[in-house]
């Protein structure tokens, strides 16, 4: 499925009145996981309250017991602080990773606003290596452009 098609399928899940935000997020993450072969494993993190922390709220994929992250540590604590997309073509390469699979050899990260604050992101794991091109970056920005409207309808 291409991009495109992709984000159809993502207004769909997002613009469904009859689902909790919880099981959209969960959607999406599964929808994204299951149809690009190079996304191993999807997640949905958020600032965890006033802590100064990422925590996971869902995702698909092999379960991880990274779900608590302190800002600043590993490329999701990293992109808590820097509000900037992370590509990472080879995580062997960064000093701050923090390994979730011995599998993983690429990640991704793409900050999530709300009304211009950085409340959360989307992070992808994949097996393969340097897999992610801009369109990746463009994609996934759309896709929590699409999560920032949900979460600020609150449905």
């Amino acid at each position: 499925m291409t991009f495109e098609n992709l984000k159809e399928e993502v207004k769909v899940i997002v613009s469904d009145a009859n689902t909790s935000v919880d099981k959209k997020l969960t959607s999406i993450c599964e929808l994204l996981q299951t149809n690009v072969a190079y996304y191993d494993w999807v997640g949905f993190y958020f600032k965890n309250g006033d802590k100064p922390e990422l925590k996971l709220r869902s995702f698909a994929g092999e379960p991880t017991d990274h779900t608590i992250i302190p800002f600043g540590k590993g490329i999701c604590g990293q992109v808590a602080v820097s509000n900037s997309n992370f590509v990472v073509p080879d995580v062997k390469a960064q000093d701050n990773y923090i390994a979730c699979s011995i599998f993983v050899k690429a990640e991704i990260v793409i900050p999530l606003f709300v009304n211009g604050e950085n409340i959360g992101q989307i992070d992808i794991d994949s097996h393969t290596a340097d897999p992610f091109t801009k369109e990746d970056e463009e994609f996934l920005e759309f896709v929590n452009k699409e999560v920032a409207l949900l979460l600020e309808q609150g449905s």
